[in-house]
């Protein structure tokens, strides 16, 4: 799709020993249909799109809220792009671009993080800066799991307030573009679960193969068992602390949140993944009462 969508707008593709290699004079705009709507191929075909000659319509665009975001950067630097947030995106070229100053819209899947946390351990958090508005599926999903969240988005900055009662209500969770339940969320569901009260089913409609890290979770004691894009969880009181390895960044996370409800510790290798996705978590869960630190 991120080929595909860049060809229409006049790039060169070729490919050689594993190496993609890409070529183009000015693009030129044309109309581009996603077959799904991706976030990445989506902004590859927006920022490509601004600078081009004419003008570019995106449909069956991703909605993701950063993807409005992206568009009102690029607006602020002389773009001329309108509908994004929508399935149809529309961008009128213009020759340059001029410096702005920005600040990006905080990021959801780090405030679910906290959340599963929080649904995880028990207890009470505040996310400043986050955006209940950008997370209304996650939050029903875990206001139907036991957790009484609350929102004040008129202030300054927006703040999120989550409480989580001893043990979480299982329930069945499936993945969707947005405003659907995004797949980062998954593997903080599945560590939810894994100390929910019930039978849970997750299910993956986005990607394939993201179960990885279940066998690491089974490792701590968990009962889960996939067939083929679905993963049944069966809630236990408790894990037990074990060596583990975090095979990305959201599955890393995950396998920390589960280890808040662990009995004895837990060590994650592998995790450098953590730092990609995240600033100061270590020190953010502390702060909040978990026992974590750096191996």
């Amino acid at each position: 799709m991120h080929v595909s969508g860049l060809e229409q707008l006049g790039t060169h593709f070729s490919s050689a020993h594993g190496y993609i290699e890409a070529t183009a004079s000015r693009l030129s705009g044309a109309p581009i249909l996603l077959e799904f709507p991706s976030v990445g191929a989506t902004e590859n075909a927006l920022t490509a799109a601004v600078l081009a000659k004419g003008t570019t319509v995106i449909d069956n665009a991703a909605r993701e809220p950063e993807i409005a975001d992206l568009a009102d950067f690029l607006n602020a630097m002389g773009a001329r792009v309108s509908g994004a947030g929508t399935s149809t995106i529309t961008i009128e070229g213009v020759d340059e671009l001029h410096p702005t100053s920005h600040r990006a819209v905080p990021d959801r899947i780090e405030a679910a993080t906290y959340l599963a946390a929080v649904g995880v351990a028990g207890g009470e958090v505040v996310l400043e800066g986050a955006r209940a508005d950008h997370m209304e599926m996650l939050i029903r999903k875990l206001s139907e799991m036991g957790m009484a969240i609350t929102a004040d988005p008129l202030a300054d900055p927006p703040l999120v307030r989550a409480v989580s009662a001893e043990r979480l209500l299982a329930a069945d969770v499936s993945t969707l573009p947005y405003p659907g339940l995004a797949t980062d969320y998954k593997p903080f569901f599945v560590a939810m679960l894994t100390t929910a009260d019930g039978v849970g089913i997750v299910t993956e409609n986005i990607f394939s193969g993201r179960f990885r890290y279940i066998d690491e979770l089974v490792r701590m004691g968990a009962d889960v068992r996939t067939e083929g894009h679905h993963a049944v969880v069966r809630g236990r009181p408790r894990l037990s602390g074990a060596p583990v390895r975090a095979p990305d960044i959201r599955a890393g996370a995950a396998l920390v949140v589960a280890a808040l409800r662990a009995d004895g510790e837990t060590a994650v290798a592998d995790a450098h993944h953590l730092e990609r996705g995240y600033e100061r978590l270590v020190e953010k869960l502390t702060a909040i009462g978990a026992d974590v630190a750096w191996a």
